[in-house]
């Protein structure tokens, strides 16, 4: 373990910004012009984001046995194993082809939770969402919905544009990374690496409660064969569901492990809970393993799983233990646009939302 000791968490951790109730308004109603636009093309309610899906897997979380006290803690505080389903998407409300290329995100489901749930979480799973990259594109949530504003105008628009654009910037991207520079705001436009989903590794980007501790989660590939697919680029030229091919090809042949970890936060200076466009120094703040989700080869989509995860259910970080409360102003204005995006698609569908 880290020398510095892990930050006690107490409520005043958070800083709640007197604007919050008018931003998350702003959310919901521009969030609206992507669900309604969608919803009339396709005639069909999609996700507000990560609409695409790529593949949806079935799997295990085995908790691990002698961990300290600081890192045993909510889900994580007694050793088992627990039933997971998972999501891989891409971050767009509208379904693009995949040489568009966009940030991954990686929603993971954990059954037969027990504890005391999250006001207003259904059920008895913990959800936890992660993307492949480390911080946010926007330090709060009135700048998010700028950003996003902007991005509502052109949903189900301009496809041709909009794959020239990726091309451009996946070109700058890759420069600025050759000098050591990451640029959310640039992939989040289209200039992510067009990289296999497999391959990657996600994090929550923003801080939740651990326990009685404040940590941000990764998930990290470990198995030889998902390894092997590390930043390994996907031709989706006149392909526009690569990325959903190559994960059910490689899934065919697959067996999956990956490491659940926790980086605890030991400074509010150094590790923020308010702004999540602050990397967290891992000298500082390292990962921590304290579970492993293992994915036995299989079908990545299979007709009755898809029905059953990607039309019938949501994934919400405000769905889980009260253990694991997300925190700062971008959590909290997910909890009530989450729904909202919910309840569309649950209206516009006729399929009732509901947890396993």
């Amino acid at each position: 373990m880290n020398d510095a000791q892990a930050l006690r968490y107490y409520p005043a951790v958070e800083e709640i910004r007197p604007d919050e109730a008018e931003t998350i308004a702003g959310l919901n109603q521009t969030f609206d012009t992507i669900l309604e636009t969608t919803a009339q093309d396709y005639g069909h309610a999609v996700r507000s984001v990560h609409a695409k899906a790529h593949g949806i897997l079935e799997g295990r979380l085995e908790i691990l046995g002698d961990l300290p006290q600081e890192l045993a803690q909510g889900l994580f505080a007694m050793p088992g194993e627990h039933k997971v389903l998972l999501r891989l998407s891409t971050n767009a409300g509208d379904i693009l082809p995949d040489a568009i290329s966009l940030p991954r995100g990686l929603a993971v489901k954990v059954l037969d939770v027990k504890g005391e749930r999250l006001p207003g979480a259904a059920g008895t799973t913990q959800d936890f969402i992660m993307v492949n990259g480390p911080v946010f594109q926007a330090r709060t949530a009135d700048k998010f919905l700028g950003n996003l504003k902007l991005l509502a105008g052109t949903t189900d628009r301009m496809q041709g544009v909009k794959k020239a654009m990726s091309s451009v910037l996946r070109g700058v991207n890759t420069a600025l990374e050759a000098v050591g520079i990451e640029s959310p705001k640039i992939a989040s436009l289209g200039g992510a690496p067009n990289a296999n989903p497999l391959g990657e590794t996600y994090y929550s980007v923003t801080p939740f409660r651990y326990g009685d501790h404040v940590a941000k989660f990764s998930l990290s590939p470990v198995s030889p064969g998902l390894l092997a697919l590390k930043d390994n680029v996907i031709d989706a030229h006149d392909r526009p569901d690569a990325i959903r091919e190559t994960v059910q090809a490689g899934m065919r042949d697959v067996d999956g492990v990956w490491e659940f970890r926790v980086q605890l936060c030991r400074d509010l200076e150094r590790q923020p809970v308010e702004d999540p466009t602050v990397r967290w120094d891992e000298t500082e703040a390292p990962f921590h393993t304290v579970a492993r989700i293992t994915v036995p080869r299989q079908d990545s989509w299979d007709a009755a799983l898809v029905q059953t995860v990607n039309e019938e259910m949501q994934f919400s970080v405000w769905t889980g233990l009260a253990a694991h409360q997300p925190l700062g102003n971008i959590n909290r204005a997910r909890r009530d646009t989450y729904r909202h995006s919910a309840e569309f698609r649950q209206r516009f569908n006729g399929c009732p939302i509901h947890e396993p």
